[in-house]
């Protein structure tokens, strides 16, 4: 496995994931994934850590999955391909501890649902978010399972199936995030909230994040395979790689609705 993917420190009871592959905009391969999956669960089983936080080097949060990972698979590897990037939704749904996303830049397709996936977001007022995935022929439908727990079908209807980006303002005004700041003061206000969580009582913020979880009335995680298997499907078409493709080549997609 690739190493330092995902950079991890404790410091005073906070655990920080960092996302560590500016040059590649933070995007998800599978090593990058694991890595990311492997540093929650550790963090969560950490009884020195109360909170944890997932930040980004450069400038950028994430910019969804790796494009170049799109190409010459079956739908059978293709579903066994998405499960495994996408594992960090459901571990971020089974964690007792509260999480927090850190948010400069772009936040876009799996980038975006990595954020939205988190208990808490705190976005610079510079940072832009979107399930872009359908400009390129594929779709965003595992960041889709968070988002209709937040904003509901009709947003999350619009956002999935336009593409379209927002601002750090327009996702905090849906509550898709919690807190927007000025950009230098990102990490502070970061920091502030998570040393307010610290402060809890760690068995109340437990079972008060239980309790929220199970007001939700509709399957997480039989959700999320659901859309994993159905982007599965997409991928093996010819429009997905079409798409992808074009993107990469600076052209119009030439789609054939197969």
């Amino acid at each position: 496995m690739a190493a330092d993917l995902v950079l991890t420190r404790v410091e005073n009871k906070i655990g920080f994931i960092t996302l560590n592959r500016p040059e590649a905009l933070n995007t998800f391969v599978p090593d990058f994934a694991d890595q990311l999956d492997q540093a929650l669960w550790a963090m969560e089983k950490d009884d020195a850590v109360r909170v944890v936080v997932i930040n980004a080097a450069g400038k950028h949060f994430c910019t969804g999955i790796s494009l170049d990972q799109f190409n010459n698979k079956s739908h059978k590897e293709y579903r066994k391909f998405l499960y495994r990037i996408d594992a960090f939704y459901h571990t971020l749904a089974m964690m007792d501890k509260p999480t927090i996303a850190s948010v400069q830049g772009f936040a876009l397709a799996n980038g975006a649902g990595l954020s939205f996936g988190c208990d808490m977001t705190v976005a610079a007022e510079t940072a832009t978010f979107g399930t872009t995935a359908i400009n390129v022929g594929l779709i965003c439908l595992g960041p889709a399972v968070p988002m209709t727990k937040l904003i509901g079908k009709k947003k999350t209807m619009e956002m999935v199936l336009t593409g379209d980006m927002i601002s750090a303002a327009e996702a905090e005004k849906l509550g898709l995030v919690n807190k927007v700041v000025p950009e230098d003061e990102l990490e502070a206000e970061t920091l502030k909230l998570a040393q307010k969580l610290v402060t809890k009582s760690p068995v109340a913020l437990r079972i008060g994040k239980e309790g929220l979880k199970r007001l939700q009335d509709v399957p997480y995680h039989q959700a999320l395979d659901s859309m994993d298997d159905l982007f599965a499907t997409l991928c093996a078409t010819h429009d997905a790689e079409e798409g992808v493709k074009a993107f990469l080549e600076k052209r119009a997609p030439n789609w054939k609705g197969c």
